[in-house]
């Protein structure tokens, strides 16, 4: 099964040569070449979450905006193939001390941030697991510490000892403390440190290429079940006549269940 992580970048056109209307075919056709089975999307506005589900018609969405619950905002989108899984359950909740409040900011988070949730069942082996989807805060150390904290209590509250998938931009650092809890306290595996096969830069974030190499960072993550087997990972840097894809890598990763 292949598992995609990736901020796409919010529409705005300040971002000149490299706003979403001129990348935008870059970024479907990168979509549909990799044919990730599930797509974990972060930044997504309802414009683009309509281009989206327009250019990529082999997927379903879930997921709503982070400002009132329902299409305004940033949406962390999960796009999966309804050929391939049926969704059992699904929700979201606010990364705030209310996080069943549409449109609550957590401590001293400077955005509303969201989580994205669905209980899956792969259709061919009848494997059932639950992947969140979520975006850490990018200013509030305190919200990311506390985000971390209500997100192991949500795993443990949803996920029924399901196998876990975990996929989003954390904002951090894998040598960060909230990144090295998250993987204890949760009981899961950073895809990159236990695949077989890495390929792509040791970074995701880039500022649509103006940070200079050795300062940008990974924090772009797909989090996996210590039941789960990561055959491949791939940080995926391209660009077209100088366009980028977004500000942020898509990371891409090959897993299977165990047996």
């Amino acid at each position: 099964m292949n598992v995609m992580t990736f901020n796409i970048r919010c529409d705005k056109s300040s971002d000149l040569e490299n706003a979403w209307q001129n990348r935008k075919d870059f970024v479907l056709k990168m979509i549909n070449f990799y044919d990730a089975d599930i797509l974990a999307t972060q930044e997504v506005l309802k414009n683009q979450l309509h281009d989206l589900l327009e250019g990529l018609p082999q997927y379903k969405s879930l997921g709503i905006g982070r400002e009132n619950g329902k299409d305004k905002g940033e949406h962390c989108a999960i796009f999966y193939k309804p050929q391939m899984f049926t969704v059992e359950k699904s929700g979201h909740f606010w990364l705030s001390e209310q996080p069943q409040q549409p449109g609550s900011k957590g401590w001293d988070a400077a955005c509303e941030r969201i989580v994205t949730w669905a209980i899956f069942k792969e259709k061919k082996t009848e494997t059932r697991f639950v992947f969140f989807n979520t975006h850490f805060d990018h200013i509030g150390e305190l919200a990311r510490k506390e985000s971390a904290i209500l997100l192991k209590k949500k795993i443990e509250e949803i996920g029924e000892n399901l196998l876990v998938i975990l996929t989003g931009d954390l904002n951090l650092p894998p040598e960060a403390e909230v990144v090295k809890s998250l993987l204890q306290d949760c009981l899961l595996l950073d895809s990159r440190k236990t695949s077989s096969s890495v390929f792509g830069p040791p970074w995701s974030f880039h500022d649509f290429g103006r940070i200079p190499v050795p300062h940008r960072k990974l924090i772009d993550y797909i989090l996996v079940d210590k039941r789960i087997t990561v055959n491949k990972y791939a940080c995926i840097f391209e660009t077209l006549n100088s366009v980028f894809l977004s500000d942020h890598n898509p990371v891409l990763v090959q897993i299977e269940f165990d047996s």
